[in-house]
């Protein structure tokens, strides 16, 4: 039997994202954001109403990153999310994360975070910012030979209707291979 539930952020887990630039003074802001995925292969898509300093910031620069939070940095992570960069412009800095300038885009990365990537600002529009993918990088300890080994990224998801964060860790099947049992 199923029961009808609140209308929320219904399609889940929702990855938690990392998005940061650079404030106009060349510090570094990060935000906490769920709703984005890929628009293509090459492209991100991230609704972030206009209200938010990384927008602006986006807008400005040209340029953001788009890191993967870990469930070592759940607080961390959070805190991006629960603090604005309009009134709180040294929010990074009270996190004790560190940072590397991209050499690709003029955007941080976040150096914690197990992978980034680097986006151009294509345009904002009714869903929000759309970016280009022009690198990605991960952490030497989370691949496995030239690919990245998702058990060992951590990466978290948000719930919306618990307001948790879930880690995501163990693989259950196998794309493009285990459907064909059913030809």
């Amino acid at each position: 039997m199923r029961k009808n539930i609140k209308v929320t952020e219904g399609i889940f887990p929702m990855p938690v994202l990392m998005i940061a630039t650079y404030n106009e003074d060349d510090s570094v802001n990060v935000m906490n954001a769920a709703w984005g995925t890929m628009l293509e292969r090459d492209q991100v898509m991230l609704n972030l109403t206009e209200t938010h300093k990384t927008v602006q910031n986006i807008k400005e620069r040209k340029a953001f990153t788009v890191s993967i939070a870990d469930s070592k940095h759940v607080k961390e992570a959070d805190y991006f999310g629960v603090v604005s960069g309009n009134n709180t412009p040294d929010k990074f800095a009270k996190s004790g994360l560190s940072y590397s300038k991209s050499e690709n885009v003029d955007a941080p990365i976040i150096n914690e975070f197990p992978m980034c990537l680097e986006c151009e600002f294509i345009e904002y529009g009714d869903c929000g910012v759309i970016g280009r993918v022009v690198n990605v990088s991960a952490d030497e300890n989370v691949m496995q030979g030239d690919n990245v080994d998702i058990s060992k990224v951590s990466a978290i998801a948000f719930d919306p209707y618990t307001h948790g964060y879930y880690k995501v860790t163990e693989r259950v099947g196998n794309a493009f291979k285990d459907g064909f049992e059913l030809k």
